[in-house]
């Protein structure tokens, strides 16, 4: 897949490079941070200048410089909506979302050919990060966490044993029949089927 370049702001350039710089250019292949500062071009030397007295035809005006640099996050592979508040970072752990409505599955294959997983907070700094996602689409998201048909217990993707929750009243309920877990709009986690279409939040 081609990179895709998309501007983001000088200071969520500097939070990223920041807490995922070295680690990204280790990962050859996943991302690549870039920035390029948009500039008007250089005046010509002394030495390029037409004799004194004698002007020459001027030349087409140059692309007026813009007060703050440009910045170009490159994220290969997946066209991440780097605008807007939909990057976040918390810790050592990037939350991004391609803005896209799909079931359980497409989200988990989704999240692995970028290179990360389903958003799954294991605290409250990543439950917030996820949650300024949700809350800025206001649409509910899938998480990284299923239940396994035992009443209160769900575990992360990977097998450990879930110690923070932020259950929504009343939750977790219906065991066995809800075995994915969502954000709600609020914040709050839902046990939900998982044929549902929910936004696509991923972690890196």
């Amino acid at each position: 897949m081609q990179s895709v370049p998309l501007k983001v702001s000088s200071s969520a350039y500097s939070e990223l490079n920041a807490s995922f710089g070295k680690k990204l250019s280790e990962e050859s292949g996943k991302f690549s941070l870039m920035y390029f500062p948009s500039a008007g071009p250089p005046e010509p030397p002394s030495s390029m200048r037409g004799p004194s007295g004698k002007d020459g035809l001027r030349g087409p005006q140059g692309p007026r410089g813009e007060k703050e640099q440009s910045v170009h996050l490159i994220l290969w592979g997946w066209q991440f909506l780097a605008m807007d508040g939909t990057i976040k970072t918390f810790g050592k752990k990037m939350f991004a979302t391609n803005g896209q409505e799909v079931d359980f599955e497409t989200t988990l294959e989704a999240c692995k050919q970028a290179g990360g997983s389903i958003a799954s907070p294991r605290n409250k700094g990543e439950n917030d990060a996820v949650f300024s996602i949700v809350r800025l689409f206001n649409r509910y998201a899938y998480l990284g966490i299923k239940g396994g048909g035992i009443p209160g217990k769900f575990s992360f993707l990977d097998g450990t044993a879930v110690n923070y929750t932020n259950w929504h009243a009343g939750e977790p309920s219906d065991i066995g029949k809800e075995n994915c877990m969502e954000m709600c709009t609020n914040g709050a986690w839902n046990g939900t089927s998982c044929n549902q279409y929910r936004l696509t939040i991923c972690e890196f």
